[in-house]
C-alpha cells in the first residue's frame, strides 16, 4: 500500500475517535449551539433553504451555508445532537486530510505531514470546534481548502488551472459560511506570497478570470437575493453590525487587548502549546536566513491572519482559528526536527518532561476538584478511573522520553486532551443541567400544559425556544440586548417586566439562579412567585396573579 494513503487512512481512524465518537452524549449547549440548530430547524419549519430565521424572523447574522448542511444533518438524522454536530466534525476530519496532504506537498516529507496533522487533530482547540455546533471549523476548513489548492497549483504547474478553479469554488463557500472574510484571508495571505515571491505573474492568466467567473456565480447569488428581498435590514446587520461594528466596538470587552491572540494560541493548542510557542519562536527566527517557498507561505499565512483579526475590537479565539492549520504545521515540523533529526532535542526532552509531569499533577486538581464540588458529582467513579488513566499516562510519557523514544511519546502524548473528554462524558448526566435547558424544558412540557410566552434568562432563550417550540420573552435587570438583538421582547427593567406578567395570567419561566431574587423582587405582592423545579443552575419558576 502506498504510504502517504497508509498514512491518510490512520489519520481517518484516528479523526474518528477525536473529532466524532461520542458526539450524541452531550445534549447542545447553550446558547450557541441552539442558535445555529434553532436556525435551522425553523427553516425547515418554514419550507425555506434561502432565509434564515430565529424566532419567526429573518436573521442575518451569518450566511447560509452552515444552515444547508444542517438542514441536510437533520433530514437524515432527525433533531439530535450528532445530527447537530455532524457536519463540523466531518469538515475537522477532512481538514486533518487536507493538512497531512499541504504538508506532503511542502515539506516534501511524510513523516513530517503526518506529525503535523497529529498536533492539528489532537488540539484542544479543533477538538472542542469538531464537536460542537458553530461555523468556524467549517470555514476555516474552507480557508485551508483554498489555500491548499493554490500552493498544488503553484508547485504543480500542470494543475495550475484545476488549482486556481477549486481556490474559487473553496472560497466562495466559504464566503457563504462567514462572510467576505472567506476571499479575503486567502486571497491576502496568497497575495503577500507572490508579492515577496516575485511571481505576480502566476495569477495573471485565463484561470484567474474563469475561477473569478465562478467564484461570483457560487458566492453572489444568496447574498444579490438577501438584498433584493430585505434591503437595508439585510445590509445593516449583516454588513455593518456583524462586520463594520465589530471592528470598532468589543462584544466582549476583557478580550480586547493585545495579547489576547497570542495567548489563545498557546492555551488552544493544548496540549501542545509549550512545543507551540518555541516552533513559532524558532521558525520566525529562522526565516532570517532560510526563506524556503512553503516556509514563507507559512509565515504569510500566520502574519496575514494577525494583521487582519488583531486590529479589530471585537475579539474572539474562534476568530483567529484559520491560522491553526498553519501553526500545526509549524509546530509539526519543530517536534518532528527533535524526533526524527535531532535538533533541539534537549529542549524538546525539557518540555515534553514539563507536559508529563503536569499530566501526573492533574489528578491532584481533580481529587481537589472533586471534594470542593463533590454536592454536583452524582458518582466519583468516573473521576478515579479518569485519574488513574491520566496518571498512567504520564509515567508512560515519561518512561517514554527518559528512554528517548520520543516519536512513541510523541503519539502517546497526543491523546491527553481527548482522554480528559471521555472523562468528561462519563460524567455527562452531571454537567448537562449547567450547559444546557433541554431537561428543564422536557421537565415543563411533560408536566405543565404552557400557554403564552416563556420568560427566559439571557443565555437560555434559544434553547428554550428550540427545545419547546413556545413564544419568547428574555429578563435581564439590568442588562443590554444580544449584540444582535433578537426580535423578541427584551425586559431590562422592573417596569417592562411587570408589564409582561399583567399580560398573561400565568407565565411560565426558565432562569438563571441569579434571576431568581429578580423575579421575586419583580412579583413583589401583586404576583407569586414560585420555584418549582431546578436542574444545575436552570430554574423553573411559576409566576401567577395573587388572589
Amino acid at each position: 500500500m502506498n504510504k502517504n494513503l497508509k498514512r491518510i487512512l490512520i489519520l481517518v481512524c484516528l479523526s474518528c475517535i477525536f473529532l466524532i465518537l461520542g458526539n450524541n452524549i452531550l445534549t447542545l449547549s447553550s446558547p450557541d449551539e441552539v442558535f445555529y440548530s434553532l436556525t435551522a430547524r425553523e427553516m425547515m419549519e418554514r419550507h425555506t433553504w434561502a432565509t434564515p430565521y430565529i424566532f419567526g424572523q429573518p436573521q442575518f447574522e451569518k450566511p447560509i451555508f452552515t444552515y444547508w448542511l444542517l438542514r441536510i444533518a437533520f433530514t437524515l438524522f432527525g433533531f439530535t445532537s450528532f445530527a447537530a454536530r455532524l457536519f463540523p466534525a466531518i469538515f475537522g476530519l477532512l481538514g486533518v486530510i487536507a493538512l497531512y496532504m499541504l504538508g506532503v506537498l511542502g515539506f516534501k516529507d511524510g513523516k513530517r505531514a503526518f506529525i503535523s496533522s497529529l498536533v492539528l487533530m489532537s488540539s484542544a482547540l479543533y477538538i472542542g470546534l469538531s464537536r460542537t455546533v458553530f461555523t468556524d471549523m467549517i470555514f476555516s476548513v474552507l480557508v485551508l481548502f483554498s489555500l491548499v489548492s493554490f500552493y498544488w497549483g503553484y508547485v504543480k504547474q500542470e494543475h495550475k488551472g484545476a488549482g486556481l478553479l477549486l481556490f474559487s469554488v473553496f472560497s466562495a463557500l466559504a464566503v457563504l459560511t462567514k462572510g467576505p472574510l472567506g476571499f479575503l484571508i486567502p486571497f491576502l495571505i496568497i497575495l503577500a506570497f507572490l508579492l515577496i515571491k516575485k511571481d505576480a505573474k502566476f495569477l495573471l492568466s485565463r484561470y484567474s478570470l474563469l475561477g473569478l467567473l465562478v467564484f461570483t456565480a457560487i458566492s453572489f447569488p444568496w447574498y444579490i437575493l438577501m438584498i433584493k428581498k430585505y434591503g437595508h435590514s439585510f445590509t445593516h446587520e449583516f454588513f455593518y453590525n456583524d462586520h463594520i461594528r465589530r471592528l470598532f466596538e468589543a462584544e466582549h470587552i476583557e478580550n480586547d487587548t493585545w495579547y489576547f491572540y497570542p495567548v489563545s494560541i498557546i492555551a488552544c493548542t493544548l496540549p501542545w502549546g509549550l512545543y507551540t510557542f518555541a516552533a513559532l519562536a524558532y521558525f520566525f527566527k529562522g526565516l532570517k536566513r532560510k526563506i524556503e517557498p512553503f516556509y514563507l507561505f507559512l509565515a504569510c499565512w500566520v502574519v496575514i491572519n494577525f494583521l487582519i483579526f488583531q486590529p479589530a475590537h471585537s475579539k474572539l479565539t474562534s476568530y483567529i482559528f484559520p491560522v491553526f492549520p498553519a501553526v500545526a504545521l509549524i509546530t509539526g515540523s519543530f517536534i518532528y526536527d527533535a524526533v526524527a533529526q535531532g535538533k533541539r532535542a534537549r529542549l524538546f526532552r525539557v518540555i515534553s518532561y514539563i507536559n508529563s509531569v503536569v499530566i501526573g499533577l492533574f489528578p491532584i486538581a481533580l481529587m481537589g476538584g472533586m471534594g470542593a464540588y463533590a454536592k454536583y458529582i452524582s458518582s466519583k467513579t468516573p473521576v478515579y478511573i479518569l485519574s488513574a488513566i491520566l496518571f498512567l499516562l504520564s509515567l508512560i510519557c515519561l518512561r517514554l522520553i527518559f528512554r528517548r523514544k520520543l516519536l512513541e511519546f510523541v503519539f502517546i502524548f497526543s491523546f491527553s486532551v481527548i482522554i480528559v473528554l471521555f472523562g468528561a462524558f462519563s460524567v455527562h448526566k452531571d454537567i448537562e443541567p449547567y450547559t444546557s435547558s433541554k431537561d428543564i424544558c422536557e421537565y415543563i412540557m411533560k408536566n405543565y400544559d404552557v400557554k403564552g410566552t416563556v420568560l427566559t434568562s439571557k443565555a437560555y432563550s434559544r434553547g428554550v425556544r428550540y427545545y419547546t417550540g413556545k413564544d419568547i420573552a428574555v429578563l435581564d435587570t439590568p442588562g443590554k440586548n444580544y449584540f444582535s438583538p433578537h426580535p423578541i421582547p427584551f425586559l431590562n427593567n422592573d417596569e417592562l417586566a411587570i408589564e409582561f406578567l399583567n399580560k398573561q395570567p400565568v407565565t411560565y419561566c426558565v432562569l438563571k439562579k441569579n434571576a431568581i431574587e429578580d423575579i421575586q423582587r419583580i412579583a413583589g405582592k401583586k404576583f407569586k412567585a414560585d420555584v418549582i423545579k431546578s436542574f444545575g443552575n436552570v430554574y423553573f419558576v411559576k409566576v401567577e396573579l395573587n388572589h
